[in-house]
């Protein structure tokens, strides 16, 4: 299995995180947010759910 980035050498603490939303768990960047990391809100689906039935 080989990978699209060179530095990454299965050491997930290198990749970028950052907080859900709406339960504040951190987050690590994955390969299918490549593109939209920066609109990725939610950890998951039901994060997403939650939070906008609080709204």
């Amino acid at each position: 299995m080989t990978s699209s980035t060179p530095a990454f050498r299965g050491n997930k603490a290198a990749l970028p995180s950052k907080p859900c939303v709406a339960c504040g768990r951190p987050m690590s960047w994955r390969r299918r947010w490549a593109r939209t990391w920066d609109e990725v809100k939610f950890c998951s689906d039901a994060c997403r759910r939650a939070k906008r039935s609080r709204d």
